[in-house]
């Protein structure tokens, strides 16, 4: 079983840094091929590709201008940061914690595709969306959907649990994957709905990869067993593949008692 993740738009070096070793990108050749495009766009071209301010079409562009690939890099699941992250808690994992998930889980990315927890990243700002043209085709998903699919029916082991965005997923061809996808769904209630909140949701999705990671899950239906953040499974409302699960919807942060 295999756990996919997005990543996050702010990336922000854990500290302190665990003993672990750091890990090389699977798809470097391909991301590499995709910095020589990226590094041909202006400042003003990130601009309007990713609607971005000023500064941070600034950032972007000297970023792309400067990135190594063959640098070490820092970890991606520690420098990563955001909603989906904070959900994670990354920091508390054990290093136990990340050599297990180093094997069980993946994070989707614009630039390099596809991530193992530990492997070396440089910052970089480029969402799956984004329509950057390529040898590909017109955007990102052109340039990933023919690799993907394979590689993680490689090391699914016949089970995905996608726990990613519909904007990174979608970049994974659907029709070429062989592994069975199982959806988990989060809803928050509250006056007697429950609903799918897109804050809640994302640190849904990092919970529940902690909480699969933490009890080293390998068989998806184990899901059900999950209670993590106030959440449980929903008997009545799930299927297989798409466990729902929900709790009592929270005061936003920030007005919690206490």
């Amino acid at each position: 079983m295999l756990a996919l993740l997005s990543p996050a738009k702010k990336m922000d070096l854990v500290s302190p840094l665990p003993e672990v070793a750091i890990t090389r990108p699977a798809l470097v050749e391909p991301a590499s091929r995709l910095l020589k495009v990226a590094r041909k766009r202006t400042r003003a071209d990130w601009a309007k590709l990713m609607d971005l301010s000023d500064d941070l079409a600034t950032s972007t562009f000297e970023r792309f201008r400067d990135l190594d690939l063959d640098a070490e890099g820092r970890p991606a699941l520690l420098t990563f940061a955001g909603d989906v992250y904070q959900g994670a808690d990354v920091g508390s994992w054990s290093v136990d914690d990340l050599t297990w998930a180093q094997d069980h889980l993946r994070i989707l990315s614009g630039l390099y595709g596809l991530l193992r927890p530990l492997d070396g990243i440089a910052p970089y700002r480029l969402e799956m969306g984004t329509k950057l043209a390529n040898p590909k085709g017109k955007d990102l998903y052109a340039f990933w959907k023919p690799t993907l699919a394979g590689q993680i029916d490689a090391l699914a082991d016949g089970v995905v649990v996608n726990l990613a965005s519909d904007e990174y997923f979608s970049a994974v061809d659907k029709k070429a994957l062989k592994a069975r996808v199982v959806t988990p769904v989060f809803q928050d209630i509250k006056d007697g709905k429950a609903r799918s909140l897109f804050l809640f949701v994302k640190r849904a999705r990092g919970a529940m990869a902690r909480w699969i990671v933490q009890h080293r899950i390998t068989d998806a239906d184990r899901l059900k067993e999950a209670s993590f953040d106030g959440y449980t499974w929903d008997e009545a409302d799930s299927t297989p593949d798409r466990p729902v699960f929900r709790r009592p919807q929270p005061p936003p942060p920030g007005k919690q008692k206490g």
